[in-house]
């Protein structure tokens, strides 16, 4: 039977990413977006390559979660083998907290944070069955941040808790592990022209350990391996993928 899996922020970046690497090795991937336009495109290119379903779906509203559930069983006849939850607002801000509002810090905690959860929540009677696995996505910011971006930083830090929260519950029928990316490249995969959008520097690329920025396949190809049968025995586990800039000690000359 082919293994199917639902990837929430599926029309660029990561999220696209992450559905083309799965497509690539025989998944049946169902797209999940809140931006119509987008998923369609995505599911139009990917439709080409393999088996995909698309819905679009805010998944900081239950009930549009609930449907997009329902849409992956009848996909899937009943089972689900993997979900990666990618959606995720991932402008952090450059808001100061005394000037920080509160409708703001709530949707990017509802979108990045609930909406993790509310994903594992309805997904998990289609996952028990198949002895599923859980890849959520969260940040370097969850250990390190830049000035202004506590509501970013707080949602990320919040996934990697629930992150191995879930996997205690959910084991052992059901393996949760989080994925923390650092600096991607994801213009690739942006629509429109190219042009207005910032070029990457030299520098940009050798302040890494690993001599570059990366770019969404450098996430997708951990994912897909992190949803197989070679990693049953990893859960509640962090991977973090940011070409060693999280361990490079920095100091100001």
């Amino acid at each position: 039977m082919q293994r199917t899996a639902v990837v929430t922020g599926a029309a660029r970046g990561v999220g696209r990413g992450i559905a083309e690497q799965l497509v690539a090795e025989d998944w049946q991937v169902v797209l999940a977006d809140v931006d119509a336009s987008a998923i369609a495109s995505t599911a139009a290119v990917l439709g080409a390559r393999g088996a995909v379903e698309s819905v679009v779906c805010d998944v900081s509203i239950e009930s549009e979660v609930i449907a997009l559930m329902a849409r992956a069983g009848a996909v899937a006849a009943g089972g689900l083998d993997g979900l990666v939850t990618c959606a995720g607002i991932a402008n952090p801000g450059r808001t100061p907290i005394e000037a920080q509002l509160l409708e703001h810090w709530d949707r990017m905690l509802a979108v990045n944070l609930t909406g993790t959860m509310l994903c594992v929540k309805h997904a998990v009677p289609l996952l028990r069955g198949r002895q599923g696995s859980v890849v959520t996505m969260s940040s370097t910011r969850a250990h390190q941040s830049e000035p202004n971006t506590e509501a970013y930083s707080a949602s990320k830090g919040g996934v990697l808790a629930l992150t191995h929260a879930l996997a205690i519950s959910l084991g052992p029928a059901i393996r949760v592990n989080c994925v923390s990316p650092g600096w991607i490249d994801t213009s690739a995969t942006k629509p429109g022209p190219s042009s207005g959008r910032p070029t990457l520097r030299p520098v940009d690329h050798w302040q890494h350990p690993v001599g570059r920025v990366g770019i969404p396949a450098d996430v997708a190809m951990l994912v897909a391996l992190l949803l197989s049968s070679a990693t049953t025995f990893i859960t509640g586990q962090e991977f973090v993928v940011d070409g060693g800039m999280t361990v490079k000690m920095i100091y100001e000359d």
